[in-house]
């Protein structure tokens, strides 16, 4: 939802805004991208694709 509400964002502003590390902050982007949630349109950006996701609260 972040990056869906930024558009496209870099590795470190996530680890910034969640106060993680940037490993951390990739591998957790490595599963978004295997699920074709995200893209990366150039190296350490990323962007959401069209592929639509239910959310539950």
């Amino acid at each position: 939802m972040y990056i869906k509400e930024n558009g496209t964002v870099t590795t470190r502003e996530l680890a910034d805004a969640f106060g993680s590390t940037p490993r951390t902050i990739q591998r957790d982007l490595n599963v978004l991208e295997y699920n074709d949630l995200i893209s990366s349109p150039r190296r350490g950006k990323w962007t959401t694709t069209e592929k639509k996701v239910k959310l539950t609260s």
